[in-house]
């Protein structure tokens, strides 16, 4: 190997030397380490030195549980020479437990033969568990909160005989309070399904005038108090997209109502059709977005929950069409409002 070689090696090897919770091996022959990188005593607990060449002690610090999964993907990857990926836990000495995603790369030499085995694993375990904690929110919402919510609804829909007037117009806002909650179980779904899912989206040719009429009748029926004004009937086009792009629009839909502060809230829905492209822009009469929140409404820069002023809606709306190849953004209306634009491409 020539000094330059040798010399981008060790660079190399510094590199991840210096990376926390990301581990590094590299292997000559299958069982026997070349190299151990520093970051392997972050995640595992030992030094480098305490593995030296033995894998077998490498595989005891294995999760009893993933031990032979494990083990059966470096001794498949090994055999047949190619590359793999898989998760497990690791026990440290302690006691503690840590989630690793491992890779096992093939580096080749210009005839094809592979002159090094690879390995890098990284600490997920932050991820992992809020994997757990989502899933786990998730049940809790849509199961029990959801439940109590409909007991409750149905309680307070039986006082409609039993009221007068002036408290009928309290009851009503029971009802659509209690309403909007269940909605909310049902965002919360759409959102753990969508944004922790390790699958990748599916985008699919869908009609945009369908969704689009769809969810404006259901919009209507939810907010009678609400004025949805269609500019023009929804363009006959199909948008790369899937069948959550419904959610997108009524999560839009929704927001332009409830924060609304006008005596009737007016939504006007209108379109642009391009070459490649359609804007579909919905725009009301509330206060408007600050010109600082224009970005973070949507969870952007942060690129969570955790960014000011997001809501699970909005963020959702974000994430799925950007996951569609579209944007979607915020402008100003005239004289009072926001105008949320959606942009979406067109399906070929």
């Amino acid at each position: 190997m020539s000094n330059k070689s040798l010399g981008r090696r060790r660079d190399f090897r510094s590199l991840f030397d210096e990376l926390d919770g990301v581990a590094l091996w590299t292997a000559s022959e299958p069982g026997e380490f070349e190299y151990v990188s520093d970051g392997f005593e972050d995640i595992w607990g030992l030094s480098p030195d305490e593995i030296e060449d033995d894998i077998e002690k490498l595989i005891e610090t294995i999760h009893p549980d993933d031990r032979e999964r494990v083990r059966a993907n470096i001794e498949e990857s090994t055999r047949e020479l190619r590359d793999t990926e898989y998760e497990g836990r690791v026990v440290r000495p302690d006691g503690s437990v840590r989630w690793t995603l491992n890779r096992q790369v093939m580096l080749r030499d210009e005839a094809g033969n592979v002159s090094e085995i690879v390995g890098i694993s990284a600490d997920i375990t932050d991820q992992k568990r809020r994997e757990q904690e989502l899933e786990l929110l998730n049940r809790i919402v849509r199961h029990d909160i959801r439940n109590d919510m409909a007991v409750a609804l149905g309680w307070a829909e039986m006082l409609d005989d039993h009221v007068d007037d002036k408290g009928r117009e309290y009851l009503q806002k029971i009802l659509a309070s209690g309403e909007h909650v269940v909605e909310l179980t049902e965002v919360a779904r759409e959102y753990v399904e969508t944004v922790v899912s390790d699958e990748t989206l599916t985008v699919e040719p869908v009609s945009l005038r369908s969704v689009l009429e769809t969810e404006l009748s259901l919009r209507e029926e939810s907010f009678p108090d609400a004025e949805f004004v269609l500019e023009e009937v929804p363009p006959d086009v199909a948008v790369a997209a899937n069948s959550m792009l419904s959610s997108v629009f009524r999560n839009l839909l929704n927001n332009a109502v409830q924060h609304n502060d006008a005596d009737t809230p007016q939504i006007d829905v209108s379109f642009e059709v391009r070459d490649n492209e359609v804007d579909v822009r919905i725009a009301d009469n509330g206060p408007g977005i600050p010109a600082d929140h224009k970005d973070t409404v949507f969870g952007k820069g942060e690129r969570g929950l955790g960014s000011p002023g997001t809501g699970i809606g909005l963020y959702l709306a974000d994430t799925l069409v950007t996951e569609y190849g579209g944007e979607i953004w915020v402008e100003d209306n005239e004289p009072t409002g926001a105008v949320f634009v959606v942009q979406l491409p067109l399906a070929e």
